[in-house]
């Protein structure tokens, strides 16, 4: 069995991993779909079907290995439900001709939110006042003071989309916005320094919204994280390869600086233990994106650029070249 539209492609749409039951529903709808993790034999399926497939779709946790890449020698477009895509090897995909697409924009805003709510949780201390009263200690003791968010300067280390989203709702604080990006942004008024480190050095926070993959891995230091300094605050919305973990506990469990608040880790779903007593910081479960409305609009733009592609040849939103 194919499905193919006007011009179309025919084949089958491997999908790779669990995804949402709507877009799950969508895909097996409109096309041939076969879900790998409900194979009884995945192996054997794709040795015996493999060269059928020519689109894949799978999650931006999941991704697309170079083993299954290679096991799908018709393989087109490998559609990422998710901004990011390091686990795919786009540069390989793309010497295979294989296109790839992410799903960026839809979930900006609400990441956007996360982090400025996590950087206000971490400095006033919200999730540890919120535990101070649950335990009873409020009727006996004082909640130490926090720090103030207002009127601070912050760093923004990645200034793409996600990152300007966070530096347009910081403005209305008053603080100073500082960045640091590869290449310079245009029609911004924020001050780029020269690299992490200084941007840490100069900043009393600093939010981590780079893109994950090889370029960013340890991108926070431990000498970037030595820069923000014992009254310094790390917020990361981004990917947990982008920071030195290891360094990172011991900066926080040794005072190195003031606190963090964590929605992603170098081994999830795995929290380094050391970090799980610590009220300076703020531990979330990967959720900045996890909102109704933006899983949705997610479900939705990933099932346009496979069906575009099914149907026309192309994808509706491609990753970037760099």
């Amino acid at each position: 069995m194919s499905s193919t539209g006007n011009d179309g492609t025919d084949g089958t749409v491997l999908q790779v991993c669990p995804l949402l039951p709507a877009l799950e529903t969508a895909l097996a709808e409109h096309h041939h779909t076969v879900k790998l993790a409900d194979l009884p034999d995945p192996a054997a399926y794709l040795r015996d079907h493999g060269a059928e497939v020519v689109a894949a779709v799978t999650s931006a946790r999941i991704g697309v290995s170079n083993e299954l890449m290679d096991a799908l020698p018709a393989l087109r477009a490998i559609v990422h439900f998710g901004v990011g895509y390091e686990t795919t090897d786009v540069s390989r995909a793309r010497a295979r001709g294989i296109d790839v697409s992410n799903t960026p924009d839809v979930l900006t805003d609400c990441v956007a939110d996360l982090a400025v709510g996590a950087l206000i949780d971490v400095m006033r201390r919200l999730s540890a006042a919120d535990r101070f009263v649950r335990r009873g200690a409020w009727a006996s003791d004082t909640f130490p003071l926090a720090a103030k968010v207002s009127g601070k300067r912050v760093g923004i280390l990645g200034l793409g989309r996600i990152g300007r989203a966070i530096a347009r709702r910081l403005e209305g604080f008053g603080v100073e916005l500082l960045y640091f990006s590869r290449t310079p942004v245009e029609d911004v008024r924020y001050r780029r320094v020269s690299s992490p480190t200084e941007l840490a050095a100069e900043c009393d926070a600093l939010v981590v919204a780079v893109a994950g993959g090889g370029a960013t891995q340890g991108l926070v230091s431990a000498e970037v994280l030595e820069a923000l300094g014992p009254r310094g605050y790390l917020v990361n919305v981004s990917r947990g390869s982008v920071i030195d973990e290891p360094a990172l506990v011991d900066a926080l469990v040794n005072g190195g600086i003031a606190g963090a608040a964590l929605d992603v880790f170098a081994d999830e779903p795995h929290v380094p233990k050391a970090l799980l007593d610590l009220d300076t910081v703020v531990l979330l479960p990967h959720i900045a994106s996890a909102t109704h409305e933006t899983r949705e609009a997610m479900g939705e733009l990933t099932f346009r650029n496979l069906h575009h592609f099914m149907t026309e040849g192309t994808l509706v939103t491609p990753v970037p070249t760099h």
